[in-house]
């Protein structure tokens, strides 16, 4: 199956990290904004049986758990999951790779989140050689074609990559370690990815060069300030929801409130 190219691929380079929101007071009116919105799109997507897919990708403190977090934060906890994603378990070691994706699809009205994804495949697996190269080089038309299935089925797909420098990724590396809070969420895999950053970039060109379609789209997020990655996020999964949706609340059958309102005696507004 022959993916449906969408334009130019996105480039790391290409990426301006110097984007930030003026101010604590901006961010914070921009986020319940965006907060409000998504709230109100997700109402829609539950009464019209829609779906979605948010696929996070990104360096290693780059932001992705707080974009996440606030994404999630006005949402209906019944009609979203959020998927962290860590290596395989020896039962699905056992299964192609995509099985454990496949198995976390969204049902109809529901948005999943993936916090890493199919993409370990061309990424992590790539670069640490736990997939060989004839596994991972034939993953670029596999996922496309499983994405491309997805679309055709309905399912809204949003990729984001959040991108950050080597030097904010240290700085947030020192600052982890200086934090008992946080200390825990740093590990030497973390430091082995951080020593393998070029290996890891030219993985990431690749990965967008094959994989960035018309239905599957990379988006990469400027995380460089934590504040102008979420609001970022945010807007990319504002747009992608409601491209055919209006932000509106779910309207009510005239006649079913016509009899609601008979029944409660309420008469007209």
């Amino acid at each position: 199956m022959a993916a449906r190219k969408s334009g130019s691929a996105p480039t790391l380079d290409g990426v301006d990290l110097t984007r930030k929101i003026p101010t604590v007071e901006d961010y914070q009116k921009r986020l319940a904004e965006l907060q409000l919105r998504l709230l109100i799109l997700q109402q829609r997507y539950v009464a019209e049986g829609r779906r979605a897919v948010v696929v996070f990708e990104g360096w290693d403190a780059a932001g992705k758990g707080g974009a996440i977090r606030r994404l999630n934060e006005r949402l209906d906890p019944r009609h979203l999951d959020a998927w962290s994603i860590a290596a395989p378990t020896p039962e699905e070691q056992g299964r192609h790779y995509l099985y454990r994706f496949w198995t976390r699809l969204p049902a109809r009205g529901d948005i999943a989140i993936f916090d890493r994804s199919w993409y370990g495949r061309v990424l992590v697996e790539r670069v640490e050689g736990f997939a060989r190269k004839s596994e991972w080089k034939r993953a670029y038309a596999e996922i496309n074609a499983f994405e491309e299935m997805l679309a055709d089925d309905g399912v809204v797909l949003l990729k984001l990559f959040v991108h950050i420098s080597a030097e904010e990724q240290l700085a947030r590396f020192a600052e982890r370690l200086k934090k008992p809070h946080k200390r825990w969420k740093l590990t030497l895999e973390d430091v082995r990815n951080r020593e393998k950053r070029a290996e890891y970039e030219a993985a990431i060109a690749e990965m967008f060069a094959k994989t960035h379609t018309k239905h599957a789209p990379w988006r990469v997020v400027s995380g460089e300030y934590k504040l102008n990655g979420r609001i970022e996020v945010l807007e990319a999964v504002a747009e992608a929801l409601g491209k055919d949706v209006p932000a509106t609340p779910p309207p009510m059958d005239p006649a079913v409130e016509a009899e609601l309102r008979r029944r409660l005696g309420l008469g007209e507004d």
